[in-house]
């Protein structure tokens, strides 16, 4: 049995939370890249990587870092014909990244030489893509306690080394679920991470990419992040775009849902006012974000009213309460 030790809060020295790439992925911490396959998660870390191994500023970021030095594992491409090639698109320089050589043993994400890799060669960011490929032939993915364990340990080398811990993982097929049940595994993965990111595409602009915050637990939420992956144009960054993770991963465009929210709101007003909060929780159900429907609402001219405590929607030509 452990013998028992307390800490006393007021010799806890406050901290301040350090960023590679504010608000989106702190050091020291796990932070979570998911998506459905094809949708340019990989292509986003590599040119993330890019920039970072030569020490210049990251997209929506105007703050200038020093190059630093990156660990990337990948179970799923080619070194050479695959990982190479894109970094050099991106014009990495390419002896600041490393890769744990797993030709005689392949890598789990308890093994020592993952704390060991970084200590010796001082990296500050580790990248796993894709996690579930790390997590380890004995791990179950579905259960908590096995799960939990296992990221405690990356947690605590993330934290001792003030390295940023990115996994990358992909989205199951479960169309319609909320973007953190769509992760493969224990919801727990979601819980571990202090930043959850969803890439997707913009179903009705496939060319274009978003990057979006599903999670922040130490700064507020950033803005989506876009990028072009093209025949013509090849790889650019887009900067900030307008869109909710609902959006991007139900497969429904932006116009649709315009469309939606429209007929939505004509439908429950046709006979009269409405409630407000009514009307938004059939929206809700529907995957039709505020953001969407409040612009219906403009186009519509619908007004707002308030009787009692309570908010109602109305058409423009209706009396007034």
């Amino acid at each position: 049995m452990a013998e028992l030790k307390l800490i006393n809060m007021d010799e806890v020295s406050v901290e301040e939370v350090q960023w590679l790439w504010y608000p989106y992925i702190p050091y020291g911490k796990l932070t979570i890249i998911h998506g459905d396959p094809g949708e340019g998660k990989t292509t986003l870390i590599l040119r993330l990587a890019a920039l970072l191994s030569r020490g210049e500023s990251l997209p929506c970021d105007d703050r200038l870092q020093e190059p630093i030095k990156i660990i990337y594992q990948t179970a799923e491409d080619g070194l050479g014909d695959t990982i190479k090639p894109r970094l050099l698109a991106g014009d990495a320089d390419c002896s600041q990244i490393k890769v744990i050589d797993e030709t005689e043993a392949t890598l789990t994400l308890l093994d020592e030489r993952v704390e060991q890799a970084i200590s010796e060669t001082g990296a500050k960011v580790m990248i796993l893509d894709p996690v579930q490929a790390y997590v380890g032939a004995g791990v179950d993915m579905n259960r908590a306690n096995e799960v939990r364990t296992v990221l405690a340990q990356l947690g605590r080398i993330a934290e001792k080394y003030k390295c940023a811990m990115i996994l990358v993982g992909h989205l199951n097929k479960a169309q319609g679920s909320k973007s953190q049940y769509r992760g493969l595994g224990s919801i727990d993965f979601q819980a571990a991470a202090r930043s959850v990111l969803v890439v997707g595409r913009v179903k009705d602009r496939p060319e274009v990419r978003v990057m979006a915050h599903e999670k922040s637990s130490l700064a507020p939420e950033g803005d989506p992040v876009a990028f072009e992956l093209s025949a013509d144009n090849g790889f650019r960054w887009l900067g900030h775009y307008d869109i909710s993770i609902d959006d991007l991963l139900s497969g429904v465009s932006r116009e649709k849902k315009s469309n939606l929210a429209e007929k939505l709101i004509l439908d429950c007003l046709s006979e009269g006012r409405y409630p407000q909060r009514a009307l938004m929780d059939k929206a809700r159900h529907m995957y039709i974000s505020k953001r969407v429907m409040d612009e219906a609402k403009k186009r519509l001219n619908v007004r707002s009213v308030k009787e009692g405590n309570q908010w109602f929607w109305q058409l423009p030509g209706e009396l007034p309460l």
